[in-house]
């Protein structure tokens, strides 16, 4: 069957978007819109060669989004995965009669059978740098340390810690795993370094267990084995044994967690570990959309103590967090606040300010890049010092928002433009095709238009008088843009019927007549009408639905 788009064009919503109706739409509601644009486009009611081709193309378009809309286990699938999921390779084979949840699962096992193919060829690398720094001359010192010889004016800062760790996973069949992993650490300059090789195998969908092997230039060689079970669906329990050899001798230790669901958001968990720190440790962890809550309890050598966090997620799409922390034990009492925001498509920076008795004040600086993180934890006092807590929480803040405003922001829009440039150049073509589409359609409801006009002023009706859709400028900031928009009066005068438009809430760029002027920009419809002689006007979102006429839409309705 012909076919004027191809399969990067079409989106999860195109075939809706085209016929006009609702994801949720019935069998009679997709006859009716189908069989409304096939008198629209019929080649066989256009004598020009070229209105009929144009028609023909159209005609087979509205053909392909009915086929696969009316037919179950299609739309099943093109509903969750979009036209490319009946493309998958190995689909042809699937019974036809199954349902259409069989059809979901069996789709899911094509899908994860050319996944599990790539992670032949996949790694994962995982990584940490964390880099401590002793700033404590900044406060503790003494005022005749200023004057003793040359530079001693200047506070002294330095890096007395670091710490490097990375890690690999290589895929060895479907169900085998090996993960390499290594670290470094120096402080006070001394140092040493680990590594490891662990096998992971998936026994089942329940669980699977590890073996490792590691060595290491301060601990000496390590063998150990881990086991993670799922017991029921809401409860599942983790095990892990390892024998330490060193100059000591042999030194076991053994770890075991168990973890329960409360509920859908809330997990127990209850630790026991024996060895070198031997401890017992439960804790409760409550995971919304809005915040992230912890409360656990220890009691152990040489570690007992209570502590409970609160984070709050702001629903902004930097994804901003604040949080706040009190941890209470025999080592003494630290409370820690702080908060991360997203400054990049994949980085993530934090700051969280340490006070606490006797461990002074610290500043820690987070930042995650992809899947590396970079830790530089800066100690500032031993005591507890009024202005040490106000230039740990003042001085980052301030940096933040200059960094902010000076690099993060214009790199940013920087980064957004060419991201919309390169969006561009590789739509260009399919753009242009659906434009050709588009006026074609527009030529083709010309006569239908024509006769749609002339019903509704006899009945003082709905009439579209102007209709633009794309990107409109509004704000006075931004007006040294330029606006991208189309006419469509034509397409949704088209759509008028018994006096009234409706649209759905798929994306209107897939409706006919219709195509997108702006590639990746934000997009609306704005529509100038008169209904019963009277002007209405309304300013709608590329997504949101739309049904007019309405009161609320009345030029002079606050006359």
């Amino acid at each position: 069957m012909a076919s004027a788009l191809d399969d990067d064009e079409i989106c999860n919503d195109d075939y809706y978007s085209l016929l006009n109706v609702r994801r949720e739409a019935t069998q009679e509601e997709l006859k009716a819109a189908y069989r409304r644009l096939c008198m629209l486009y019929h080649p066989d009611k256009h004598r020009d060669p070229e209105l009929k081709r144009q028609a023909e193309q159209l005609f087979n378009l509205v053909h392909e989004a009915y086929e696969v809309l009316s037919d179950p286990q299609s739309r099943a699938i093109y509903d969750i995965y979009g036209k490319r999921g009946l493309d998958v390779e190995g689909w042809e084979v699937v019974e036809r009669k199954r349902t259409p949840a069989e059809i979901r699962e069996e789709y899911e096992r094509l899908q994860r059978d050319r996944e599990e193919r790539r992670l032949q060829q996949r790694t994962n690398p995982k990584g940490t740098i964390s880099v401590g720094i002793d700033a404590t001359d900044l406060f503790d010192r003494y005022e005749e340390d200023y004057e003793e010889g040359v530079g001693g004016g200047v506070p002294h800062v330095e890096i007395n810690k670091m710490h490097i760790s990375q890690s690999i996973e290589a895929p060895l069949t479907t169900k085998d795993t090996a993960i390499l992993s290594g670290s470094l650490s120096t402080h006070n300059g001394n140092g040493g370094g680990t590594i490891n090789l662990a096998l992971r195998r998936v026994t089942s969908a329940k669980g699977w267990g590890e073996v490792e092997l590691g060595a290491g230039d301060t601990h000496g060689p390590l063998l150990g084995m881990k086991i993670f079970r799922n017991l029921t669906p809401r409860f599942f329990v983790t095990a892990q044994c390892g024998l330490q050899f060193s100059s000591r001798g042999v030194r076991p230790g053994v770890t075991t967690v168990l973890a329960r669901h409360l509920d859908k958001n809330t997990m127990g968990y209850l630790q026991w570990r024996w060895g070198i720190q031997s401890s017992m440790n439960t804790s409760i962890v409550r995971d919304t959309k809005s915040s992230h809550f912890t409360f656990a309890m220890q009691l152990g050598i040489p570690h007992t103590f209570m502590m409970m966090s609160y984070q709050y997620k702001f629903q902004d799409e930097d994804q901003t967090k604040i949080k706040g922390s009190v941890k209470s034990g025999f080592f003494g009492t630290v409370v820690e606040y702080g908060a991360e925001r997203k400054i990049s498509r994949h980085s993530v920076l934090g700051a969280t300010v340490s006070v606490g008795v006797p461990q002074g004040v610290s500043l820690k600086i987070k930042l995650n890049r992809a899947s590396q993180t970079y830790f530089f934890p800066i100690h500032l006092t031993d005591q507890l010092l009024p202005s040490a807590v106000f230039y740990a929480t003042v001085g980052p803040l301030v940096f933040y928002l200059a960094i902010q405003q000076l690099i993060i922001r214009p790199y940013m829009r920087a980064q957004k433009e060419q991201d919309l440039e390169k969006q561009r150049e590789s739509s260009a073509s399919n753009i242009a095709r659906k434009k050709q589409e588009a006026e074609a359609a527009v030529l083709l409801m010309q006569e239908s238009v024509r006769r749609i006009i002339e019903a509704e002023e006899s009945r003082m009706g709905l009439i579209i008088l102007n209709a633009w859709y794309g990107k409109f400028v509004t704000d006075n900031s931004r007006k040294h843009e330029r606006a991208k928009v189309i006419d469509v009066t034509v397409p949704l005068q088209c759509l008028v019927k018994d006096s009234k438009l409706i649209l759905t809430e798929a994306t209107k760029s897939g409706l006919p007549g219709f195509y997108d002027p702006c590639v990746g920009e934000e997009k609306s419809l704005k529509v100038l009408y008169q209904f019963r002689g009277v002007m209405h006007q309304v300013l709608s979102g590329d997504t949101e639905p739309l049904r007019i006429p309405k009161q609320s839409h009345r030029i002079d309705a606050d006359t």
